[in-house]
């Protein structure tokens, strides 16, 4: 055991603006991500950062030089610990805990500083944070191709159906419409005549069991019940709180009352449904005064394409086996971040034996 003053040294970022952010590639790190890039850097790596102000408990491992904004806290000296260890540690001391500010949640480092740690020697520190890394590197490099996957589906949307490059579209007439030139035989319509929105479902936090079916808020997975609403595959958006996210769900799911969801899929493909609502505004269709809200009766008017069968199935055929992909690595990582997150209090402590393993390099300075 040891005192955390005695582990690690956390200092406040320094003040940045968003005027005064000069172009350039050096990250600006806030207390929960990367909040914009600056051409000056305050910190050589490898870094470690959490939030001091706003939002508290997520730690950031920085591989590159980076200006720590002020509203995070950064490891100063790593007092001969392995970086890449004291990285793991700080999270696995839930520091959203040590909040110390009456509205806006606040770190104050000096709180900490007395706060009893396990501290394991080193070469048991760089056998850890191996271990954990492993986990890291493969969710980093899923979350990749994840990316390429989301990137590639999104090209083909926008070639086949905005751009109208589609299987065969050499043969087809181009026709005049209220949206532009648009292929002959595919129909401009209103958007309910694609897909038709409905409210979500109320599910108080109270009534609810976890299980097997996700529950889908305005801005994604918040967490799982025992029953369903919607049989999957399902498309869901914002309606109340937060608006523009649009998300794809497989399975069978419960949308809240804070979403829109597709309870009609009136061309047949939610894929093709999915990326329409995408390339929508939605943002800016905001109708309340206060919250952001989404009333689907405004956006249900709106003027789409409605192509024809073929396409849509020819669509779903080269689509569809992208986006399984893409959703089961999503749950890939999910597994592997649950594992590790079980695995570091359980290696701290000693509770898994890790003596035999060889010793890791240490980072490069």
């Amino acid at each position: 055991m040891a005192r955390f003053a005695d582990f690690v040294t956390l200092q406040r970022g320094f003040d940045l603006t968003k005027g005064q952010m000069q172009p350039g590639s050096v990250p600006v790190v806030g207390s929960t991500s990367i909040i914009g890039y600056h051409s000056d850097a305050k910190v050589l790596p490898p870094g470690v950062v959490t939030g001091r102000s706003g939002s508290l408990g997520i730690v950031q491992w920085i591989d590159r030089p980076f200006w720590p904004h002020n509203t995070s806290l950064w490891v100063k000296d790593f007092k001969c610990n392995d970086p890449r260890f004291v990285f793991y540690r700080l999270q696995g001391l839930d520091l959203a805990r040590f909040n110390a500010g009456a509205g806006v949640p606040t770190l104050n480092r000096n709180h900490l500083d007395s706060l009893e740690v396990v501290i394991p020697p080193l070469v048991t520190q760089r056998r850890i944070a191996s271990i954990l890394s492993a986990y890291d590197d493969l969710i980093e490099n899923n979350t990749r191709r994840i990316a390429i996957l989301e990137e590639m589906a999104r090209r083909i949307y926008e070639e086949w159906f905005v751009r109208f490059r589609f299987p065969g579209h050499e043969g087809v007439r181009m026709v005049q419409s209220e949206l532009g030139l648009v292929p002959e035989g595919w129909p401009v319509v209103r958007l309910d005549d694609v897909l038709v929105l409905q409210r979500g479902f109320d599910l108080p936090k109270q009534d609810r069991t976890e299980g097997q079916f996700p529950i889908v808020s305005a801005t994604g997975v918040s967490s799982s019940h025992h029953e369903y609403k919607v049989k999957g595959p399902g498309v869901v958006t914002g309606r109340s709180g937060s608006l523009g996210t649009v998300m794809y769900v497989e399975g069978d799911f419960w949308p809240l009352n804070t979403t829109l969801w597709v309870k009609q899929f009136a061309v047949g493909s939610p894929l093709y449904a999915f990326y329409v609502l995408q390339s929508i505004d939605l943002v800016g269709f905001n109708s309340g005064a206060a919250v952001p809200t989404l009333n689907r009766n405004d956006v249900h008017g709106l003027p789409v394409v409605r192509p024809r069968p073929e396409v849509l199935s020819a669509f779903d055929e080269v689509v569809g086996p992208m986006i399984k992909l893409k959703l089961r690595l999503e749950l890939k990582n999910v597994n592997l971040r649950t594992t590790r997150d079980l695995l570091l209090p359980k290696l701290i402590s000693g509770e898994l034996d890790i003596s035999a393993l060889p010793e890791p390099q240490p980072l490069a300075a």
